[in-house]
């Protein structure tokens, strides 16, 4: 399993209401274990991630900058589920920096 070259969408968040119209997209890279990419949309203006992926189990460090000004970081980590149809998803639970609180996501491959 590699994430290099994937893209996703996110489908659900309990930290926000997913516009279905303009999710937030994820573009994967990786080489050896190590992950970093990039993302926009919805309340996203322009984001990057980075981090390592051990087996189906991804941990990120990210940054972004928001649509309604500011920016927000944190930490997150994804277990990576393969769907029946053969796409990936993401399931990740994440926290921004300085907030406690737990928030999951899904994030679905795209074909």
């Amino acid at each position: 399993m590699n994430l290099n070259g994937r893209t996703f969408v996110m489908v659900s968040s309990t930290a926000s209401t997913v516009n279905p119209d303009s999710p937030t997209q994820f573009e994967y890279s990786e080489r050896d274990g190590v992950v970093w990419g990039s993302y926009t949309g919805d309340t996203v203006t322009h984001g990057h991630f980075v981090g390592t992926r051990d087996g189906d189990q991804v941990t990120i460090s990210y940054a972004h900058a928001l649509v309604a000004g500011g920016n927000a970081g944190g930490r997150s980590t994804s277990r990576i589920e393969t769907g029946e149809d053969g796409l990936l998803r993401l399931v990740e639970e994440f926290s921004f920096e300085n907030d406690a609180t737990r928030h999951t996501s899904i994030c679905a491959e795209l074909p």
